[in-house]
């Protein structure tokens, strides 16, 4: 199998930056890696900047992109941007999230992401008749992941009711199976392959009743797949759990078996401290999206609280009100500044961590998100000679990642051994901003 070589300026190897560093590509795995290499050898492939290894999405709606502007007009909450949401939903066919995923998908590649984790609960035709394939949109978006040359672990989301105790309405008809039961039969269909991963969700505790969290959590264990679930984001459904069943959402799922190592809570959001407790002591991990918190003014979440007591963070762009994990990981601490009023309550390079190898970890890619021998090839490159990176010291790689880097400054993207971004520029999508604008454009004609 061939061998290729690629020669790093600079390079996070975790704890420190390197300056002059070797890796051996062979298939999609890193073979061999040599620091304190001065020059580029013979026939390697040059990435001058810092690379970092591959960034980890790990919560994404794919067909949220298509809201980006829209939503912005006039004020509202969570619920009144959700109405909008449902009428981009509800315009949606297989090739139609195709050409739009694909698109999205690319959008991250460019922003140095090399792994998404999609959680889909767009299964089935408007009202909820099935397709002829009953994993027609699933697929749709595995093949999107692969052309713009992402992994992806498809999330396949459990979304039963509209809340304790209620039908879906018009809108949720499409995404729901009827039963878990239903729901694990149809998802059992979907394979894991060559970068892909089929996992599980809830879509949360007012969208699946509580005598049917645990199919959910038993087809995840059974797979030894990841699982995640939108947790306590609004405290209306804190409110509603808490009149329905006497206890919090977390508890909830505590008693259902659903937390756990492989579980990761999205948002995690309104919590009190026994539920914090609940999680961090399961291991159950929390994926924040700062980005998409922000916009739709759901509020701060515990994260430092939640990491101090054993659960490991991630970090997804969500909505994709902005696809940039610099920014992600920059705004989990600028926010916990503003709550506090003290600052560093992570280092760059835990930051850093939880962009690559603990969001690659929640979503079953455990090989991934480091530079060393053995792990997947995933390079990405940033520039220091940007008007945002110019300057900065070269062995501060991690903060200047962090607190000065944007997508923007990602020139090089090798994911599972595949150039997929080379100069700036998609190598396989090509001209990524009109895919973005024609599959849009036809959601809202």
């Amino acid at each position: 199998m061939q061998v290729t070589t690629y020669w790093l300026e600079h390079a996070w190897l975790d704890a420190f930056v390197e300056p002059g560093v070797v890796v051996e590509v062979t298939g999609d795995r890193i073979t061999a890696l040599r620091k304190g290499v001065e020059t580029p050898p013979p026939g390697a492939t040059a990435l001058r900047g810092l690379t970092l290894p591959g960034l980890a999405n790990a919560h994404s709606h794919a067909f949220h992109r298509a809201l980006r502007s829209t939503v912005q007009v006039g004020s509202g909450t969570f619920w009144t941007w959700r109405e909008v949401m449902y009428g981009i939903a509800d315009r949606l066919t297989p090739d139609s999230y195709h050409a739009l995923a694909r698109a999205v998908y690319a959008e991250m590649a460019l922003a140095g992401i090399t792994a998404v984790g999609e959680f889909h609960y767009l299964h089935h035709q408007p009202g909820g008749t099935p397709y002829a394939d009953p994993n027609a949109m699933g697929e749709a978006l595995i093949a999107a992941a692969d052309e713009a040359g992402l992994r992806i672990t498809l999330l396949d989301t459990a979304y039963l009711s509209s809340g304790f105790g209620k039908e879906p309405d018009r809108h949720q008809r499409r995404f729901s199976d009827g039963t878990a039961d239903a729901w694990a039969q149809r998802v059992s269909l979907l394979k894991d392959r060559p970068g892909v991963r089929i996992g599980a969700a809830v879509h949360s505790v007012r969208a699946v009743p509580a005598d049917q969290l645990a199919t959910v959590a038993r087809w995840a264990s059974d797979r030894a797949a990841p699982l995640h679930v939108h947790l306590s984001e609004q405290t209306a459904e804190n409110d509603a759990c808490q009149a329905a069943h006497g206890c919090t959402p977390t508890q909830l799922l505590a008693d259902s078996g659903v937390l756990g190592a492989r579980t990761t809570g999205v948002h995690n959001t309104h919590l009190t401290d026994g539920d914090i407790g609940l999680l961090g002591g399961s291991g159950t991990g929390t994926c924040m999206c700062p980005t998409t918190e922000r916009d739709l003014a759901d509020g701060i979440g515990p994260a430092v609280a939640l990491q101090k007591a054993g659960s490991p963070l991630s970090l997804g762009s969500d909505s994709h009100a902005v696809i940039d994990l610099f920014e992600e990981a920059r705004a989990m601490e600028l926010n916990e500044r503003l709550r506090s009023r003290t600052r560093g309550h992570w280092t760059a390079a835990a930051l850093l961590r939880a962009a690559s190898a603990d969001g690659h970890a929640a979503l079953g890619w455990t090989d991934a998100g480091v530079l060393e021998p053995g792990a997947v090839a995933d390079l990405v490159t940033i520039t220091l000679d940007s008007v945002r990176t110019a300057g900065a010291l070269p062995r501060l790689g991690a903060e200047t990642a962090v607190f000065a880097a944007t997508a923007s400054d990602v020139t090089d993207v090798i994911a599972g051994g595949r150039v997929v971004v080379r100069d700036g520029r998609h190598a396989l999508v090509g001209d990524v901003a009109k895919a973005l604008s024609d599959a849009i454009a036809e959601l809202h004609s």
